[in-house]
């Protein structure tokens, strides 16, 4: 298999990217009720998740000033991102989850979830949105991310189990790429990140050495067809997407990602 076939069909199979607050034992100071629970496999673990917010707390020197949220994206055009609503829920336990405007929330550790095997389950339909984690060095120049905090995005989404769907065409080959540490440590790995709004491109800086990524690391590679993209969770945010060479460490942990967005922010609105 060519090499630029292997990167489309690594993209889709397990891209599971892109893009601030403390991970603190909270659950069991939280107020639980006690349900019989209808569980669907398809909704994520909530032992896995928790596995991902331990491997954070393991590696933070890539990233020792930034906290962990995670973060819920549409894959669908028509599902409404407002008033999304997050539970923990067990065979006789529910936790209720605060989610911010950002669609962002932090999750609470609980050991009668872990001891059920909880899920984590999204007012929504789960082929609707696709998940990621959030971790961001505060005081980075707008318009900007960190390298080692996409590093620890990358380890902390793969760890937590945040791959959407793949096709079960690609299921052969993203099971030679299964873990964390295959995923991010490998030019082949294609773990997807989401800038904030659509890109014209993306560029790195570490002091005086800067490159532009090429455009083959933006757009999930942008060569994917429409009935490739039904399995990508790059559904309808294609012009937001780009690879970083988190796997390439001549490129430090302090290396400056800068977007040229398409559009201005909101701020930045007249």
């Amino acid at each position: 298999m060519t090499r630029p076939l292997v990167r489309v069909v690594l993209g889709l199979a397990i891209a599971a990217g892109p893009a601030s607050f403390p991970v603190t034992a909270l659950a069991d100071e939280q107020a639980t009720v006690t349900v019989r629970s209808t569980r669907d496999p398809v909704d994520k673990s909530y032992r896995k998740m928790i596995r991902g917010m331990e491997r954070f707390e393991r590696e933070r020197a890539f990233a020792p000033q930034a906290s962990l949220r995670f973060q819920l994206l549409p894959r669908s055009p028509t599902v409404d991102m407002h008033g999304i609503t997050l539970r923990i829920a067990g065979d006789n336990i529910a936790i209720s989850v605060p989610v911010d405007a950002r669609n962002t929330f932090v999750l609470p550790r609980n050991e009668q979830a872990l001891r059920e095997d909880a899920d984590v389950i999204a007012s929504r339909k789960t082929t609707s949105m696709t998940w990621r984690a959030l971790i961001v060095t505060p005081g980075l120049p707008p318009g900007t991310r960190r390298l080692g905090d996409l590093r620890l995005e990358c380890r902390v989404g793969k760890e937590a189990g945040l791959v959407s769907n793949s096709s079960p065409l690609f299921g052969w080959i993203s099971n030679a790429f299964s873990t964390a540490d295959q995923v991010c440590n490998s030019a082949d790995g294609n773990y997807l990140f989401f800038a904030e709004r659509p890109i014209f491109g993306v560029t790195l800086r570490a002091g005086e050495r800067v490159e532009t990524l090429p455009f083959s690391m933006l757009y999930a590679g942008g060569d994917m067809s429409r009935a490739m993209l039904d399995y990508c969770d790059c559904q309808v945010l294609l012009d937001r997407t780009y690879y970083a060479p988190i796997w390439d460490r001549s490129w430090p942990d302090d290396t400056l990602v800068e977007f040229d967005y398409m559009t201005a922010s909101p701020e930045e609105a007249p």
